[in-house]
């Protein structure tokens, strides 16, 4: 084994590759080389290493020293100063002119515990810190049966935003008999503000192929697919080359570790429909039909994709599912809080002086994640209000920052988890034009399958386009929730029935925002 001094880890997602991460990788390794310091100094490729909006980043080992928003030039003060003379070089690492830094969390996490430390499109490196393990465990050691009971005893729910219990979903596919059964993953992440998944299957496609084989194995499925959404260019990508290379090493294909399972996994590209979201809509969607919900019952367990017996479940919730096989049920049942068991990943945005990705255990509060995770408040600026997860979630005030972050304690609050979006507002920002940006969206979206929704979509923003041009009333804003309220128990699907929450938070906990707005 080659010991090296230093290891450098460099960011390839999308944002820093458009902003041109390459070159400047390709420069580095040139000084690197001109200096004879490539046998001292390890450069390697990775995921996400947590945070956004940086550009091209990169952090050194063991100096734990991230260098963000770099530029060619900056290069060879890198080399010159911090390789060379041992001295780091301040102005370049990740937000020097604050004193907080970035929180990794990485001794807690699940779910992300290998992005941003493992090359993602290598396969040798995934094994290498006991990737694939889970699965030869339960190809070797487990009956179908077990599995489905592990994870039910593990407690994990689903992590798309409706909470289901995942062992649950798998038993009601399970013990039905039939040729043909599917896995499909809800890769589409259409939720605006939502990218936790995309920086999952970026940073570690490995963990979501095998918690895909896993589900499989335990529902019987011998075809799984991963419904993806067709910006997420480098997601597809590295899953291609991941599948690929899992197929050479035997791990996928026929007779898996000469078990007698077969199994396949293939990609299908979504079109950017929000409503494939929603599982019925995803399988139309998958099938070549226009992505529009189906009726329920039949359930997509007994009768889903090309009507057949079909588990679906989002991206993180699959990702849990390694971790829980190898470790244990009991294990698993440790982390987070009763009810809302294991972490959670949730994109941090706005005004936070560290927007990015974390991770952490079910049950932290909104407040430390802010604190700790965003880096606090930027600018000095006093925290006004938390729109918690995404475009369907709820607008929090400052009353409600120690509420803790998990599925039952929202709830008790008329509040959702959903796809762990947290929007973090200061005190300047308008809600009224927060809502107004939301209810456009939902207008958008809408797929027109059922009245309540495709015209009252319609009807919300005329109100909320009024209120917003100063020429609204205050009965505009009992007509909003009114409206949103009948759409919420009438509309086909979850679409229509998401402006209820966030209309009826933000004029609740922020109606003198409103009031402003009206002559």
């Amino acid at each position: 084994m080659k010991f090296y001094r230093s290891h450098v880890l460099i960011a390839i997602d999308d944002n820093s590759l458009k902003a041109g991460v390459k070159k400047i990788e390709s420069l580095l390794r040139a000084k690197l080389d001109k200096n004879n310091l490539s046998e001292e100094i390890n450069v390697l490729e990775t995921g996400g290493l947590g945070y956004f909006g940086t550009g091209v980043s990169m952090t050194v080992y063991p100096e734990q020293i991230t260098y963000a928003n770099l530029k060619e030039e900056d290069i060879n003060d890198i080399v010159e100063e911090h390789f060379l003379k041992g001295r780091v070089v301040s102005r370049l690492v990740l937000n020097s002119t604050i004193t907080k830094k970035y929180n990794f969390n990485y001794k807690n996490r699940v779910v992300l515990e290998n992005s941003g430390i493992i090359d993602p499109e290598n396969i040798e490196e995934y094994i290498g810190v006991g990737g694939y393990e889970a699965w030869e465990k339960v190809l070797t050691q487990m009956k179908p049966s077990e599995v489905v009971d592990e994870v039910k005893a593990s407690g994990l729910r689903g992590r798309g935003g409706a909470g289901f219990p995942a062992g649950v979903k798998w038993s009601f596919t399970a013990p039905i008999e039939a040729k043909q059964k599917y896995v499909v993953v809800n890769a589409d992440e259409g939720e605006p503000g939502t990218f936790k998944d995309r920086l999952i299957m970026e940073g570690d496609p490995h963990k979501l192929l095998e918690g895909i084989m896993i589900a499989a194995y335990a529902v019987g499925a011998t075809k799984s697919y991963i419904y993806i959404r067709g910006e997420y260019k480098l997601c597809i990508h590295r899953l291609e080359v991941a599948i690929k290379q899992a197929n050479e090493y035997g791990i996928l294909g026929k007779n898996i570790f000469s078990s007698g399972f077969d199994h396949e996994i293939e990609i299908k590209i979504g079109a950017g429909a929000y409503v494939c979201g929603e599982e019925t809509a995803l399988i139309e969607s998958m099938e070549g039909n226009r992505g529009t919900p189906r009726y329920k019952p039949p359930f997509p367990g007994v009768e889903g994709a090309w009507h057949k017996p079909t588990v679906v479940n989002n991206v993180e919730t699959i990702a849990n599912v390694p971790a829980i096989i190898k470790n244990g049920a009991d294990w698993y049942n440790t982390i987070g809080v009763e009810g809302c068991r294991g972490t959670k990943v949730y994109t941090m945005m706005g005004d936070l002086k560290l927007p990015g990705l974390c991770e952490t255990e079910m049950g932290t509060s909104l407040r430390t994640i802010i604190d700790e995770y965003g880096g606090g408040m930027k600018d000095g600026k006093q925290f006004k209000a938390a729109l918690v997860g995404g475009a369907a979630g709820v607008f929090l005030p400052n009353e409600m920052l120690d509420v803790k972050m998990d599925f039952n304690s929202l709830k008790e609050y008329s509040a959702v988890l959903g796809s762990g979006a947290i929007l973090v507002m200061n005190e300047d920002v308008d809600i009224v034009d927060i809502l107004w940006s939301i209810i456009r969206f939902f207008r958008h979206e809408s797929c027109g399958k059922c009245n309540p929704c495709s015209n009252g979509n319609p009807v919300l923003y005329k109100l909320i386009d009024k209120i917003r041009k100063g020429k609204g009333k205050e009965a505009d804003l009992d007509m909003m929730i009114k409206v949103s309220e009948v759409m919420n128990k009438t509309s086909f699907c979850a679409l229509g029935q998401s402006p209820y929450m966030p209309i009826k938070s933000a004029i609740d906990n922020f109606r003198d925002d409103f009031l402003k707005r009206m002559k």
